[in-house]
């Protein structure tokens, strides 16, 4: 992970230096996901090709690249093309702008005349995004479109029918309502971008006479940091969670030497203004899942008593755990990361303290650290570092922060009993374990995405892949669901099966790190060999592939009493169970519901 390609980055510094860094990455990196990504550009797309490889592989994903023609993305989407066909795509990015739309009505045209050129271009848009699902079936990136650099009615373009700015916007929405009503199609706002980055600059034709470029030079690492963040996204490379300090962070002033009263934070100063509104937007994040911690040299009745401070819309309760003490600070951050059974790759350490980030990069380098300086830029600099891109919010986002609460619940009663099986019995778990349905989709691709610890295969699913699995009378599928007495974690394990003959070939087995060692892949391993043989199935073949972080499953198919048939010099091992011989169920704590 470099920090030249994170926010705030240099975006001539990268523009400039594009293969040192791509040397560097591919140098320093290991544990690649690989993945063919399609461009079709309505303009110029080599240098966006080439910088979105470099955030790519900054975020752990190694591209494979197929781009378009000039201006051929219609014409590759909706012909046959046995180039694209046999490269496979896995991702499809159309980089298109405001001049590919060729329906804009003219001026004085009648309002039913303008709603027909809406829908007409809009119909061209969807009709390719369908051909595409059809054929390849894959993540469709699609950008909307940046307002005209001019407006021949003045602010009018905004109310006029045939206005092209209030054509733009009304072809955004269209736009929009596509993508809430169809999984795997993602929005590239570069409406938003082009904003933020300033339409003026963005738009400055030099760029477009003189190269094709449909945004000028110096933009095209914020596109290709965003479209970046929507494919990490998909592919659960997303962060989890924040590690907060609290003085100068959270608010202004040290609370310790202050006193709780003293600490800036509210509306009577701009600064205190600047604290409660960054307190805010972090309790806006919690709210969509992601995790809120503490990390601060303090004495912990201060560090609450801070937190309870009026004025401040954060509270101890908003925050899972609370490390305000005198140790150091990247102690704090691994043990952290320990209680949360999380990996320190998936925390963000936010601190006003320049000495302290850098003893955060030094010693656990895998931690990324925003450079944070003025408290009216704190919010500025969490949200266009896109640590936490939304791709889907599913009930158990909505519930994230609640579950992690109640598996530190979980751990405080394990403390208590002297038998683990009692502990288990203590909790009354229930299971509900099924094929895939509909319903669970998103939370599936996003668990086969996200979960490394429990993943015997390292295989990635999108969306669309795992809807083509569940359809397929080839395979056999499960998720499980489980609950106890301290609340419902979710979807916590998936199970994919591929059918060949009288085999099974476990292609997927993932489960939750926050339900390890309850019994889970047990209970899920007893339902699968009941579907196994109601299939006809006589042998289970499983897979482990080792990585950095699976150690921990390198004798999952022993435990299940599979037999090893193989193993390579790399550590690739090869298991059977012979389902022709009796199999005893061996889940003994939880209930489980078919």
């Amino acid at each position: 992970m470099l920090q030249e390609l994170e926010y705030p980055f240099d975006p001539e510094y990268i523009l400039k230096k594009k293969k040192s860094l791509k040397k560097k990455l591919l140098e320093s990196s290991c544990g690649f996901i690989e993945k063919n990504i399609a461009i079709l550009g309505g303009s110029t797309t080599n240098d966006i090709k080439l910088v979105l490889e470099l955030f790519l592989l900054n975020n752990g994903i190694k591209p494979k690249f197929y781009e378009s023609e000039y201006n051929q993305f219609w014409q590759d989407a909706m012909f046959e093309n046995k180039e694209l066909e046999e490269f496979k795509p896995d991702i499809i990015f159309i980089h298109t702008s405001n001049r590919n739309i060729t329906n804009y009505p003219a001026v004085g045209e009648s309002n039913e005349e303008t709603e027909k050129l809406l829908n007409k271009e809009f119909e061209k848009y969807k009709n390719m995004w369908l051909s595409l699902f059809q054929k390849y079936n894959c993540p469709i990136i699609q950008n909307n479109f940046e307002y005209p650099f001019y407006r021949i009615l003045g602010n009018k373009d905004a109310t006029a029918n045939y206005g092209k700015v209030n054509f733009i916007t009304k072809l955004n929405l269209k736009f929009a309502e596509f993508a809430e009503t169809n999984a795997n199609f993602y929005i590239n706002d570069i409406n938003y971008q082009s904003a933020m980055y300033g339409l003026e600059k963005w738009s400055d034709q030099f760029y477009w006479y003189m190269y094709k470029y449909a945004l000028a030079v110096p933009a095209i690492p914020y596109l290709a940091f965003n479209v970046a963040n929507i494919i990490k996204a998909i592919y659960g490379k997303n962060k989890k969670g924040l590690v907060l300090d609290l003085d100068n962070t959270l608010w202004g002033g040290v609370v310790g030497d202050d006193g709780v009263e003293n600490i800036v934070i509210g509306e009577e100063t701009s600064e205190g203004e600047a604290y409660s509104e960054f307190q805010e937007y972090l309790k806006q994040l919690k709210n969509i899942g992601v995790i809120l911690n503490i990390n601060s040299k303090n004495d912990e009745k201060n560090a609450i008593a801070g937190l309870n401070h009026p004025d401040g819309s954060l509270k101890p309760e908003d925050f899972i755990i609370i490390k305000a003490n005198w140790e150091p600070k990247s102690k704090n951050m691994l043990e952290i990361a320990q209680e949360l059974n999380l990996g320190v790759d998936s925390l963000v350490f936010v601190d006003d303290n320049p000495a302290e980030r850098a003893i955060i990069n030094q010693q656990i380098p895998n931690v990324f650290t925003p450079i944070i300086e003025k408290p009216e830029r704190y919010i500025e600099t969490i949200d266009r570092s896109g640590f936490f891109e939304v791709i889907n919010l599913s009930k158990d986002d909505l519930k994230k922060s609640e579950m992690y609460k109640e598996n530190i619940e979980r751990n405080k009663v394990m403390a208590s009993f002297d038998n683990y099986g009692d502990y288990l019995k203590s909790l009354d778990m229930h299971a509900k374990i099924e094929e895939f349905i509909p319903l669970y989709m998103a939370r599936i691709a996003q668990l086969t995405n996200k979960s490394n610890q429990f993943n015997l295969t390292t295989r990635r699913y999108s969306q669309s892949e795992i809807e083509e699995v569940a359809e397929d009378k080839n395979y056999i599928t499960l998720y499980g669901k489980l609950s106890d007495i301290f609340g419902d974690n979710g979807v916590v394990s998936v199970v994919i099966g591929h059918i060949l003959g009288k085999i099974l070939e476990i292609d997927l087995w993932i489960m939750s790190c926050r339900v390890l060692k309850r019994d889970m892949e047990f209970a899920m391993m007893d339902v699968l060999v009941k579907k196994a043989k109601e299939t006809g199935i006589e042998t289970i073949k499983g897979f482990y592939y080792p990585t950095v972080k699976n150690g921990m499953v390198k004798d999952f198919y022993a435990e299940q009493g599979f037999t090893k048939i193989s193993e390579d010099e790399q550590g690739n091992t090869i298991w059977e169970l012979d389902l022709r011989k009796e199999y005893k169920n061996k889940n003994k704590f939880i209930k489980v519901e078919e």
